[in-house]
């Protein structure tokens, strides 16, 4: 009995140190893991702190654009045009230039993977006609979900003072994506996109690589920290793990790693622990959001390019020998093999199409291959026209073409009709007329 007084004990000491929700955050860190069925918690640590979500923003942002498609107010081949605004966006981004159509599955995919800020601002715009709109419409949304913490002035979480949710907050979005829309599930768990000839990589390190891993959004701003919404499916067992505050992108993914891992693995002694509730439960902390920006952006580490995203930032705040280390931290942790993963060990990679010709309507570009040569925004591409055509900018930024300037037509593999298409090209000058040859000049007598 005094070993079992003293176990219950020591045990009860450790939850109440896990679960303290009115402390300053321990290690500016916040961490939940969430059962996804029954919503209880399984462990926390300053779940209920407020913080800056970052790119975890776009979940909110994939709720909604969900949303308007199951009440029939869009579909997924619905075309949004880029605007100035979301073209002016911080990176990352996908950069088209103004004029550019994307479908609202194309988007999807590519604020998903590649996190792009400014596929984010063109899905709030084509939804709600503004961001502002559609921000008040994302916190409104929350607070119904439960998400009392959250309150949102942009789609994509680029810095803003209002920008704000909490560990707890996610796991709840988490669990309101996986419970109303298993259907398109895929959305967070895409392992990769193509564009042209160029692949980008889920910014998720766990797909592929942690077995069970399913989704869904990792997030950086030197406010916040290094975040991390993760799930993962084992045995019928469905977990939501999310991290915020990590000091990197190996170390948030680590710890996600680590909760799941606990929810999975069978302890014998897990009847002893005392409940924790279930998520919605947890009583919200009225505070202020820490901002990390000197512990992760300081003159101590070198800045980031961007303030968002990931790549960018573990990019510049370490050196190669620190990336190797923890790279192998990481592999050695989620158990991978020792060799770089490849990326057909991910599994398909999903086009996304391109088209640089005129304006065409969607049921035009449904016919039509997409350009497998097609070039990255910003970058210049040559076409070939009949010498009997004016020609055509090289920029995609430029405004109309000739009505009948057609693009080179190539086929590519892909999953869907053409989606994306830039605005037409604005033709030059004519090129002007051959001279006649001169007449021969009779010889000298």
């Amino acid at each position: 009995m005094t070993f079992l007084r003293a176990t219950l004990s020591g045990i009860a000491f450790g939850v109440f140190a896990i679960v303290n929700l009115t402390a300053t955050p321990a290690h500016s860190e916040a961490m939940i893991l969430v059962d996804a069925d029954s919503g209880k918690v399984l462990r926390a640590e300053n779940a209920t702190y407020p913080w800056y979500p970052a790119s975890t923003t776009k979940l909110m942002t994939l709720y909604m654009t969900l949303s308007a498609v199951r009440d029939q107010r869009i579909t997924f081949d619905t075309l949004f045009t880029v605007s100035r605004n979301a073209n002016s966006q911080a990176p990352t981004k996908m950069g088209f230039p103004v004029g550019v159509q994307v479908t609202v599955d194309n988007a999807l995919k590519m604020m998903m993977v590649k996190s792009a800020n400014d596929m984010a601002v063109l899905l709030a715009e084509g939804i709600s006609g503004s961001v502002d709109a559609f921000a008040e419409e994302m916190t409104d949304t929350a607070h119904k979900l439960g998400m009392t913490e959250s309150n949102f002035v942009n789609p994509n979480g680029l810095p803003a003072d209002g920008q704000i949710t909490s560990a707890r907050d996610l796991a709840i979005l988490a669990r309101a994506l996986i419970r109303e829309f298993p259907q398109y599930a895929s959305y967070w768990h895409i392992p990769a996109i193509q564009w042209g000839k160029r692949v980008v990589r889920n910014y998720n390190p766990l797909l592929g690589r942690y077995p069970g891993a399913d989704g869904m959004k990792t997030g950086f701003i030197c406010a916040s920290g290094f975040n991390l919404v993760a799930t993962a499916t084992r045995d019928n067992k469905h977990l939501i793990a999310v991290v915020l505050g990590a000091p990197s992108g190996a170390v948030r993914a680590i710890k996600a790693a680590e909760l799941l891992e606990r929810g999975f693995s069978q302890n014998p002694l897990a009847w002893l622990t005392p409940s924790l509730g279930t998520v919605d439960a947890l009583t919200p902390m009225d505070a202020a959001p820490p901002n990390l920006k000197d512990e992760m952006c300081g003159t101590h580490r070198k800045r980031p390019h961007a303030e968002d995203e990931d790549i960018d930032a573990d990019a510049g705040g370490q050196t190669t020998a620190d990336m190797n280390q923890t790279r192998s931290l990481l592999l050695s942790a989620l158990q991978a093999p020792t060799n770089p993963v490849l990326l057909s060990d991910l599994g398909p990679v999903l086009p996304i199409r391109v088209y640089t010709g005129p304006t065409r309507s969607a049921g035009q570009l449904a016919n039509m291959p997409a350009e497998d040569d097609a070039t990255e925004p910003g970058k210049k591409k040559k076409t070939k026209q009949k010498a009997t055509a004016a020609r055509s900018s090289d920029s995609q930024n430029s405004a109309e073409a000739p009505a009948e300037a057609k693009p080179k037509k190539t086929k590519t593999t892909a999953v869907k009709p053409a989606d994306v298409k830039p605005a037409e090209a604005k033709p030059t000058a004519a090129a002007a007329a051959p001279k006649k040859p001169a007449k021969p000049k009779p010889p000298a007598q």
